[in-house]
């Protein structure tokens, strides 16, 4: 696979790198690759949970947004960090930058806060920690990632039983916790006939069911023209739930929830992912047989 050379800036917004080789691993590979990596985080040490204090990560982003250089900036990693941050984000100053923007998880607080905020597009995908640190990194999420930040993106998916589905509309959302985080916040954006996507990790699958009420609750639901269900892993079941797993809460939803609810999109913290623009328009249909995801005239990379 090849690449045209850019230049992408590592910032670390949220967490640290647990295994510091593998920042060191991931900026090796895309230098290999003849992009030129700007490292904004490496200089400041790790401050608590944090990869730097929050004065220190909020420099970083605005420092690479600065950057004349730079087109693309990567999250280092997820985790928790970025709510504390986004009262003082100058999220003019990311939109106007023209940089692109990449992350997902925690960093979904920025991609909706950049769009509530600027109506600025920025895209969901893979970050540096464990997607460009991967000794055997996904070719699917490295190729998706390219295709989708040149500018447009189709993508067919193996998905069965899903509702039939053709619509056209904003494609947003990101970490379901996040979302359901800033409700009711300056950054949660106001998204009408949206193409709503979200993931989570770690989540039983009640909770999955709550917090998805919670946002039909705040009407945010009902406003969606489709809402589509990424990876959700890393739950686990006990005997206590009875017959009640990820399959009865899908069923569940899908009896009161006001909009199509689709399931089997390659995104979340899985290995193999998408790359996502958050904001673009996008053409979305399915059947019982699979889903395709069609978006173009979004600020893709110059050639």
């Amino acid at each position: 696979m090849t690449f045209s050379s850019r230049h992408i800036a590592i910032v670390a917004p949220s967490g640290y790198a647990a295994d510091p080789e593998a920042l060191r691993r991931a900026a090796t590979r895309l230098r290999a690759q003849g992009h030129q990596v700007h490292d904004f985080c490496s200089a400041y040490d790790k401050y608590q949970r944090f990869a730097a204090t929050d004065a220190d990560r909020l420099q970083q982003l605005h420092d690479a947004a600065r950057h004349p250089e730079v087109e693309i900036v990567i999250a280092l990693r997820g985790g928790y960090g970025l709510s504390r941050l986004l009262p003082a984000i100058d999220f003019r100053l990311l939109a106007e930058s023209g940089k692109r923007f990449v992350g997902h998880s925690d960093f979904t607080a920025l991609h909706l806060g950049l769009l509530a905020t600027t109506g600025a597009v920025s895209f969901a995908g893979p970050m540096i920690c464990d997607d460009f640190s991967r000794p055997d990194i996904s070719a699917f999420t490295e190729s998706h990632f390219w295709q989708c930040l040149n500018g447009s993106m189709t993508v067919d998916m193996t998905a069965l039983d899903n509702p039939a589905v053709d619509v056209v509309g904003k494609l947003w959302g990101g970490n379901l916790s996040m979302m359901t985080h800033l409700i009711g916040t300056p950054w949660m954006p106001a998204v009408e006939g949206g193409i709503l996507f979200i993931e989570d990790v770690n989540e039983h699958p009640y909770r999955i069911e709550r917090m998805l009420l919670q946002l039909l609750h705040a009407g945010v639901l009902a406003r969606q023209q489709a809402v589509i269900l990424g990876d959700f892993s890393g739950y686990r079941l006990s005997d206590y739930d009875n017959g009640y797993d990820f399959n009865a809460m899908l069923a569940c939803l899908r009896a009161q929830l006001p909009v199509p609810l689709l399931h089997g999109l390659p995104f979340g913290h899985t290995p193999h992912k998408l790359t996502l623009p958050v904001g673009a328009l996008c053409r979305l249909r399915s059947d019982q047989a699979g889903m395709q995801l069609v978006c173009s005239d979004y600020p893709g990379l110059q050639p």
